[in-house]
């Protein structure tokens, strides 16, 4: 029903965002909420919109071909939208998308949620079939104090499905990076967790 919502950032939480459109604000499940500023200029963020017997929930993304590779993963079966989400966390869309098609399972039974048969259905349902997408992405940057850069990461991590003992074994290594932001500290504890 919606494609994409033009409004400016209000709030933003580990798992969403709010997103305020003349003055109604829209709660979006995004995959990296720390990509966007709160309380800045305008964006446009493109919109899927899940609707289930006693639930409708928008599911937001940085950019078309991102909403195109949700929509792709969640046409697996055994793949919803939190797994989905828990995958395009990764910015690597592109090494996700070659992962895919180079049946590389190794690389997809990282991601929360995908055992072995799932990430078997993935190559199987999609291989050859999102080349098309060509996802780069633009990401907006806040500043605060770094602790809670790292306390907002882990949080937004626990969000993704990745399990306490998993981000408690890689907490020791974030801790020990200057990062300048929350997305960074996020980027590095995807990619320890990806190693």
């Amino acid at each position: 029903m919606f494609e994409y919502l033009t409004g400016i950032v209000m709030a933003v939480y580990p798992d969403y965002l709010v997103l305020d459109v003349n003055g109604i604000g829209y709660k979006l499940i995004v995959a990296n909420p720390y990509q966007y500023e709160a309380n800045q200029s305008k964006v446009r963020i493109y919109v899927y919109q899940a609707v289930r017997d006693n639930d409708i929930t928008l599911f937001g993304f940085i950019d078309l071909d991102e909403k195109r590779l949700f929509e792709k993963l969640i046409s697996v079966s055994g793949i919803g939208p939190k797994s989905a989400l828990a995958i395009l966390a990764n910015n690597d869309h592109q090494g996700l998308i070659q992962a895919i098609n180079d049946d590389d399972v190794k690389y997809l039974t990282k991601f929360p949620g995908v055992g072995k048969k799932t990430a078997q259905q993935i190559i199987l349902d999609l291989k050859h079939k999102i080349s098309d997408i060509d996802h780069t992405s633009s990401i907006n940057l806040f500043n605060q104090a770094n602790d809670q850069y790292l306390n907002e990461s882990l949080a937004a991590l626990q969000a993704l499905g990745y399990s306490a003992r998993e981000i408690q074994a890689i907490k020791p290594a974030l801790m020990k990076l200057n990062a300048q932001t929350t997305n960074e500290y996020l980027s590095a504890g995807l990619r320890l967790l990806h190693k």
